[in-house]
């Protein structure tokens, strides 16, 4: 069935909003004062993270593809398997419904965030940083974790077993997220996905969040450009040796 653009940009929309709801909502969780699962762990994070890839791809892969993230659309569109005419109409969508999910999240850790006396805490629940404070780290970490998501998904929903049985293929893309960020998401958070980190840094600005703290724009360009390029590098690789 082939959905009209107003309904794929729809579930582009929803899909990243799902995304930072259960994404940013685990990391809320976790670092906010007197939440339920207060310091509950990393892994809840990644859970966090892992569901928040997987339900958007359940409910709208077969609808808009389920990018929810503008470094897939653009590494499709370079390897011409997206139309470049689509691209900036599903990023659009992508940064709105990232910010829609972060807006979500902050209304409903409200009298959390009001408590929460740690700068790096708020900061946290809305975008990434580098562990060690370096640029290069920064770049390395996001660029390599965005370029395995890339390939992993493609992997699994392109190639003939993902699309015979495409909600398989949704759940280990979900597991591929969740394992990510348990293996490669300690430097930087991970981000992976610009939309997930721009919309959300750019509330955390705007936001009347005491004890909030600089929302360190100086750095925010890296996990923009590295997971574009990650993902651009991660799409060629499937094309290249696994593409049918």
């Amino acid at each position: 069935m082939e959905y009209s653009l107003f309904t794929r940009l729809a579930a582009e929309f929803v899909g990243t909003a799902v995304l930072m709801i259960f994404g940013n909502g685990a990391v809320a969780n976790v670092e906010l004062k007197n939440t339920k699962g207060h310091n509950a762990g990393w892994i809840n994070i990644a859970m966090g993270y892992g569901f928040g890839v997987m339900f958007p791809v359940l409910m709208f892969g077969g609808v808009s593809g389920a990018h929810i993230n503008p470094a897939m659309t653009l590494a499709q569109a370079v390897n011409g398997m997206f139309p470049w005419s689509e691209v900036l109409p599903y990023i659009c969508a992508q940064i709105l419904g990232a910010a829609v999910g972060q807006l979500i999240v902050y209304i409903c850790y409200y009298p959390h965030y009001k408590e929460t006396e740690s700068a790096e805490a708020i900061l946290g629940t809305f975008c990434t940083t580098d562990a060690y404070a370096t640029k290069r780290n920064y770049f390395i970490n996001e660029f390599i974790g965005t370029m395995l998501l890339v390939l992993g998904a493609l992997c699994c929903l392109e190639l003939q077993w993902g699309r015979t049985n495409y909600a398989a293929a949704s759940i280990v893309v979900g597991f591929i997220v969740w394992g990510l960020v348990c293996s490669l998401g300690g430097p930087t958070g991970p981000g992976l996905n610009p939309a997930r980190d721009l919309m959300p840094r750019l509330l955390h600005q705007i936001l009347p969040i005491p004890h909030k703290g600089s929302s360190r724009w100086n750095e925010a360009w890296i996990p923009v450009v590295a997971p574009i390029f990650g993902g651009m590098l991660g799409c060629w690789l499937f094309n290249v040796l696994f593409a049918i």
